[in-house]
């Protein structure tokens, strides 16, 4: 008979956590990488009240992209508070960030008359919007300064806006929202 050669037992206690370190190391890897995400590339916001029905209900979950996305005439964005914003204006509290429509870009004059909104001297066109949906308070006559932009809900009539607490500066602009996920209680993926 040959000579059998004795291999090293390994010791119960360090077989026990080497495979739990090591599924420890992936979940504080995908935590950290979540969260750079989530700071700098996209995040999930509530919207909190009606000033942007029809197109964002009480209640959705919107996605925002935070990097890499451009702003034009008619996008959706989240922006912190205007520093103008006092909640006894609006009937409502003091939110961290807003969601409007971007309606006057930067070099824009912009103003209203009856319902329409009139940018650059031609009406604003507004396909989102229900037909024959009033304005509310008027859009003064207003040209746009160089990194600033005029927000409005879609729903005019009660939206609190940059009618009322005036032009959002570029660097308050958290991102462009992407996508409704979630709405009535339930995943709606709705591209925007």
């Amino acid at each position: 008979m040959g000579i059998e050669e004795k291999r090293p037992r390994k010791s119960r206690s360090k077989r026990w956590y080497h495979p739990y370190l090591a599924w420890i190391g992936v979940v504080l890897v995908a935590v950290a990488v979540a969260g750079l995400l989530r700071l700098f590339v996209i995040q999930t916001f509530y919207v909190p009240s009606q000033s942007m029905m029809p197109t964002l209900l009480p209640g959705d979950r919107i996605l925002v992209l935070k990097i890499g996305y451009t702003i034009s005439e008619g996008s959706i964005v989240v922006f912190k508070t205007p520093p103008g914003y006092r909640p006894s204006d609006c009937g409502g509290t003091v939110e961290s960030d807003l969601v409007k429509r971007v309606i006057g870009l930067p070099g824009d004059t912009i103003w209203s008359k009856g319902n329409t909104v009139y940018v650059n001297g031609r009406p604003l066109p507004e396909p989102y919007l229900p037909k024959g949906l009033p304005l509310g308070e008027p859009v003064a006559r207003e040209k746009i300064p160089k990194g600033e932009y005029f927000m409005m809900g879609d729903n005019r009539p009660i939206s609190c806006d940059s009618r009322v607490w005036g032009l959002v500066p570029r660097r308050d602009i958290v991102g462009r929202v992407v996508l409704v996920i979630w709405r009535h209680g339930r995943p709606d993926f709705d591209v925007l």
